[in-house]
């Protein structure tokens, strides 16, 4: 089998996505039910698109699984370009963007491209920065982005669904120097974190977690994190939630042993990105607070999940979650079109939702004027 070139690629892309376009209003998107004000359209098409990052020149990075591509996303004059810049990657899913290089995570390496948003048209082969990390496949769409503190987080999954697997190699979200040295454990006991931020004000780090399967519909719970600092250990495999004993690890170590999470989240929802609203353009309740990606059940009956949840925080406590966005699942034909994956705050305020399922790009955006327009026609 004959390869086309990276440039080729790219061009090809482009073009792809332009003869697209009537796909775009396609999706149902009058199915989506958000709060007053607020709206959605398709920003952008991009095949299986899973977590997201932002250049300092406004560039939007994607990660994505089973396409094994990274694309780059760029907008002029109202008119969006998108751009394979890496492929043939093993599940590129998780992607940050530091001090102008941009890092991948690739289940067992982590690699950089130096220079990126100057070199998108002809960008140079990433290059492995760490080669230690675990290869196996299973929750292995690893997550990055870059902390406050200059390390480079990246979650490590559980091997299993639930077992003991090395604590120091697995269940963990560990961190790294940008130049992929110092390799360390950050915290223990997170089954498989999929998404995690840093408070804008207080700096700390909050995450979500997907506990196990196979304990009935209606549990375990997932769950919201918090870490304020390092060592702490988050229960997995032994404690799930705050009070929920594993029934086969469970007698090995008592919940009262690990930290609990800041909030219980609905079981077998899947939360995966989520970002502090840190914007202007949404109404002042939302600022500082997290707005979170569940990507939806995949082995219960009746399916839940596929939505967008607003947290809200006071004083690093979780004080209430409600729904921002919902419609991707049609509960009345127990059947989902889309599955949002992670968020993103855009520098005009709006918000990038990323959806695997669809292989679209969403922007949300708010207008206080168009308040009442529905029910006035």
């Amino acid at each position: 089998m004959k390869f086309l070139p990276i440039f080729n690629l790219i061009v090809l892309f482009c073009i792809s996505t332009s003869a697209k376009s009537d796909q775009q209003t396609a999706l149902p998107l009058e199915n989506i039910q958000l709060p007053p004000g607020f709206s959605i359209s398709v920003w952008a098409e991009v095949p299986d698109a899973r977590a997201m990052a932002l250049g300092d020149d406004g560039t939007v990075f994607v990660g994505s699984k089973s396409a094994g591509n990274v694309y780059a996303i760029t907008e002029k004059s109202g008119k969006r370009q998108v751009r394979v810049i890496a492929d043939r990657l093993k599940m590129p899913t998780g992607i940050a963007f530091h001090e102008g290089a941009l890092y991948i995570a690739a289940v067992d390496k982590i690699l950089r491209i130096d220079n990126i948003e100057n070199t998108l048209d002809k960008p140079a082969a990433p290059h492995i920065i760490n080669a230690d990390y675990p290869s196996e496949t299973i929750h292995a769409q690893r997550y990055i982005a870059a902390g406050p503190d200059g390390w480079l987080y990246v979650s490590i999954g559980s091997p299993c669904n639930v077992c003991e697997a090395d604590p120091t190699e697995f269940a963990i979200i560990s961190r790294i120097r940008p130049d992929g040295s110092e390799r360390e454990v950050f915290a223990q006991g997170v089954r498989n974190s999929l998404g995690f931020d840093w408070h804008p004000v207080t700096g700390d780090i909050w995450f979500t977690n997907n506990n196990r399967d196979w304990m009935g519909e209606d549990l375990p719970p997932h769950e919201m994190n918090h870490a304020p600092r390092p060592g702490l250990h988050f229960g997995f495999p032994y404690c799930h939630g705050s009070t929920l004993l594993d029934p086969k690890f469970g007698a090995k170590r008592g919940c009262n042993k690990s930290t609990p999470p800041a909030a219980e989240l609905d079981p077998h929802v899947t939360p995966m990105g989520m970002r502090f609203y840190t914007g202007s353009l949404f109404p002042e309740r939302y600022r500082n607070q997290i707005i979170m990606a569940e990507h939806g059940s995949w082995n219960r009956r009746v399916k839940v999940g596929h939505r967008l949840l607003f947290v809200q925080l006071e004083a690093d406590q979780v004080v209430s979650k409600e729904v921002f966005a919902e419609g991707w699942l049609i509960a009345e034909q127990n059947q989902a079109w889309g599955s949002p994956v992670d968020v993103l705050v855009m520098p005009d305020g709006a918000l990038l939702v990323s959806d695997d399922t669809t292989g679209a790009i969403y922007r949300i955006s708010y207008d206080e004027t168009a308040i009442g327009q529905d029910e006035d026609n």
